[in-house]
């Protein structure tokens, strides 16, 4: 497991005090019954290229804030956002309600917790 320091940690624990996550069994369920999501891996794109959760759309981390409104201009469509460890999506959903979506799930423990929850990965 990673080692992060401490005051990304304290970030990502003041953000996850704002925002909703969701767990993979949830996501599941939401992309088994075709429910209306955006589903987005906000991670790197060689992370990407490794294998993501199966209906998720690639919109990395460091340009999510300047491209969503083109890719999701309903600011009240649900999405949910999901890195490899539950905290970088954290951020984003944090930050992606500061700009008004309020829809916004991050999913806990991200694509590990999928992976941990006995589901797999899907490459393009």
């Amino acid at each position: 497991m990673k080692q992060h320091s401490p005051q990304f940690l304290n970030l990502v624990n003041q953000a996850k005090k704002r925002i909703q996550e969701l767990s993979a069994d949830t996501l599941k369920n939401k992309i088994d019954n075709h429910d209306e999501i955006y589903l987005i891996d906000v991670r790197e794109d060689h992370e990407w290229s490794i294998g993501h959760i199966p209906t998720a759309i690639h919109i990395g981390k460091g340009i999510i804030e300047r491209d969503i409104e083109k890719t999701i201009p309903d600011s009240q469509a649900e999405i949910v956002v999901y890195c490899s460890g539950g905290f970088r999506c954290a951020l984003v959903a944090d930050s992606l309600q500061n700009m008004g979506y309020s829809n916004v799930y991050s999913l806990d423990k991200g694509s590990q917790g999928w992976i941990d929850a006995g589901y797999k990965l899907t490459q393009s």
